[in-house]
């Protein structure tokens, strides 16, 4: 859901957001990809990821029925809170 609001997010980014380990969160994201739902961009040593463009109609009504009903919700509200916080004292990790 945090792809939905930020178009792409560095893996950096979302380990410390979300809490986990590096490995533990690049494996999630390698699960979506293989599925066709995010796409990935090497920049050095950054991993971006966001969702994959022009996803079928379907596919976006339920994430966006998904955000919707989680947006004011733990732990959704408080990772958006905390990435929120991150880029506006550190920027993203990239930067």
């Amino acid at each position: 859901m945090l792809l939905m609001v930020y178009d792409e997010l560095c893996v950096c980014d979302l380990t410390e957001v979300i809490g986990v380990t590096q490995p533990h969160m690049s494996r999630h994201l390698a699960q979506l990809r293989s599925c066709g739902l995010v796409v990935d961009r090497r920049d050095g040593l950054w991993i971006h990821y966001r969702l994959t463009p022009n996803l079928p109609a379907w596919v976006d009504e339920v994430l966006s029925s998904a955000r919707r009903g989680n947006q004011r919700q733990a732990p959704f509200e408080d990772d958006l809170a905390a990435i929120e916080h991150r880029f506006a004292t550190l920027g993203s990790c990239a930067t």
